[in-house]
Order: structure tokens, then sequence, then C-alpha cells
């Protein structure tokens, strides 16, 4: 558990937060650590993000609706002198949702207190979190369907009734001790909202679903990026070439725009245009739509070897020499969010759009029958 104060800013507060967020962060794959386009963010993108990221509501690009509704909680409990109902942000990795926790803590001026699910392991850790809250603190939670469940029963009572009971003793003779705590204010992150219990979701008052960034948005956040890293992006649709292949992703746009970088002050005069962006992502094995290596490796196993399938995933995964749960977890998600592959009861099935991506030409559909007599 680690503690942050809204008033810190530059080099100094961004690796602290860096740091915290590294202890704490679930451990990538090896298989997420070598892609250029993970979301999942690594000790680099950590430091980095610290300086990048928004420090105000109105600061904040994208997700119209949930800044919108996010200032009207904030403005009410501040206006009320109250802390706000607790908040969870849900959505898929690297949209912001560490980010809007921090921008909360800043705009109740409040200090935040940060930790993750699978660092709560016993209900004595939670206890030593919320025993030395201060009134109006806030508490960050990531990837909060980790908590272990005698935690997370602790959780319950602490955000209904701000009150937590200590077990003194073991067996029959244990004795529960109850302990207030001070008001606060929980701001819940969980890339899988579907395995939070119903009990834990229904406490919080306020839940916002992240979603996936316009190329538009991504464009003016990678503009954002490139003015405060000191990156000369030119008038020529650099931004808009990275924010095409950025998978709907801030944090992958941003590491984009880094490598772009590297590549424009190693190989050209250091000015990124549509044309440098293009020939740097092309070097990267980034396409237009925004798959690697991997993906298309996938793809073309299920075209090619396999006529569109259907194929089971372990197969798929042999044809490609990768793990079945790297194939399941890594490369699919996106691969079905684009509408390159399906999953059926009988295995993955390439769409037309997978054909089309590789430059082939999709097999008619097998002809319908059409009822007639029994001698026509």
């Amino acid at each position: 558990m680690t503690g942050t104060d809204p008033g810190a800013s530059g080099r100094g507060g961004a690796h602290a937060a860096a740091d915290a967020a590294a202890q704490e962060a679930p451990a990538l794959t090896a298989a997420e650590q070598q892609r250029l386009i993970s979301p999942l963010a690594d000790a680099d993108d950590r430091v980095i993000e610290g300086a990048l990221r928004p420090k105000r509501l109105h600061e904040l690009i994208g997700q119209t609706r949930v800044r919108e509704q996010l200032s009207l909680v904030l403005e009410g409990a501040l206006r009320r002198g109250r802390p706000p109902d607790h908040v969870l942000l849900s959505g898929p990795p690297g949209l912001g949702k560490t980010t809007l926790a921090m921008i909360i803590s800043a705009e109740l001026g409040a200090p935040m207190r940060i930790t993750s699910g699978p660092a709560i392991e016993r209900a004595g850790d939670l206890a030593a979190i919320l025993s030395t809250l201060a009134e109006g603190d806030v508490v960050f939670i990531d990837e909060i369907h980790r908590v272990a469940r005698p935690a997370e029963e602790m959780l319950y009572l602490a955000m209904e009734d701000f009150r937590v009971d200590v077990v003194v003793g073991k067996g029959p003779g244990a004795t529960a001790i109850p302990l207030d705590i001070a008001p606060f204010t929980l701001v819940g992150a969980t890339t899988r909202a579907g395995l939070l219990p119903a009990p834990l979701r229904d406490r919080f008052g306020f839940t916002a679903h992240l979603d996936f960034y316009e190329p538009a948005e991504l464009e003016i956040i990678i503009r954002r990026s490139a003015d405060l890293l000191g990156v000369a992006l030119g008038d020529g649709g650099g931004g808009e070439e990275i924010a095409g292949r950025s998978r709907g992703t801030p944090r992958i746009a941003n590491r984009l725009l880094r490598r772009v970088r590297d590549y424009a002050e190693v190989r050209a005069d250091g000015v990124i245009t549509r044309d440098l962006a293009r020939a740097a992502l092309e070097l990267y094995e980034v396409d237009e739509e925004g798959l690697d290596r991997l993906d298309r490796a996938v793809l073309g196993a299920l075209v090619i070897r396999f006529g569109g399938g259907p194929v089971g995933l372990s197969t798929l995964a042999v044809a490609v020499g990768e793990e079945a749960e790297t194939v399941e977890v890594v490369a699919e998600p996106f691969l079905v969010r684009a509408g390159l592959i399906a999953r059926t009861p009988r295995g993955r099935v390439a769409t037309p759009a997978a054909w089309e991506h590789l430059g082939l030409r999709p097999p008619e559909p097998p002809g319908l029958a059409v009822p007639g007599g029994l001698f026509e």
C-alpha cells in the first residue's frame, strides 16, 4: 500500500506513482512483454505515463459521457462538503482507469492511497489501510476483482457503514472488535467487471465503463503527448497515422509515438510525418489495422492452413507455435473485436474481413437448397 498527495507534481511525483504501480501491478506474460501493441503497461510505460497523464477532469480527452457524469458526482459532493459515493471504473487495459482515479483525488483535493487486489491477501491487509485514513481520503484499488474473499467481506462493511470488525484471538474465544473508520471514497478499477460479486458491485454509487477511443481522439492525445515529450510532430498526418494503428487505446498510442520518435531521430531529421510514421510502424510490424506479427500469424493459419475454419483453439495454437493461453488471451480479444475472427461452438472461424485483410478473396457461401417436388 502506498499513498500519494494530489499536490505532488513533476518527475518526483511521476516516479513515485510509477514505483507504486510497478510493485502492485500483475506481472506481464512473456508474450505481452514482447508486443509493441500490448494494452498492458510495462515499467517504462508506468514512468512515462506519470508525466503524460492529465491532472484534472477538464484536461481529459475522450470519454465524454463518463467525464460529464463524474463531474456532476464530484461537484455535488464538494458542494455538500461530504465525500462522494464510491466509484467503480471498468474497461479494458490502457484506457485510463488509473488516470481517472488520480483525477478524482485531485478534484477532491484529497490524498489517495493506492493498492491493488492481488496485494490484499488477508483481511488484516485491508484493515491496516482503512484504519489510517483521514476523513475524505480516496482509496484506489486496482484489479479489485482479485481481492481475497476475507478482505472482500470486510470491504462490504467498510463501504456501507465505515466500520470494520477486527477479530482478536482464535477459535471459540475469538472476539470481534468493531472499529470505526473515517468516511472515505473507494475507487475500484477492474478489467473484468463480470467477476465482481453482486454485493460488492451494488455498493458502488457510481459505475462507469470506459470505451475504446476514436482515432480522432487518439490523434489529439498523441499531439498532447508529443508536446510534453518534446517530439516534433509535423502537419503531414503523422499523428493520424499512429492513431489509426493504436487499437483505440491511449497507452498503445503513446508507446507507438515513442517508437516512431526513435525512428525519426535516428534515421531522419526528427520530424514525424505520415510517410515516416508509416515506415517506422512497418519496421515494427504494426500494420494499418494495428495487427502485429502474432495477430497476422493467427489469421494466416486460420485462413490459409485451415480454409477459414472452424478450428479448435489448441490446434490453432500449435499451428502458430504458441501456447493456447497466449492465443486466447493475447491475440484473440482484439481480433474478435475487430471482426476478423468469430468464436463458435465448433471452433474459431475467419470472417470475410479476415480474408480481405490478408489480400485474399473469401470463399463463396454455400448455396441454399431450393425446396422442390420429389421428382423435380
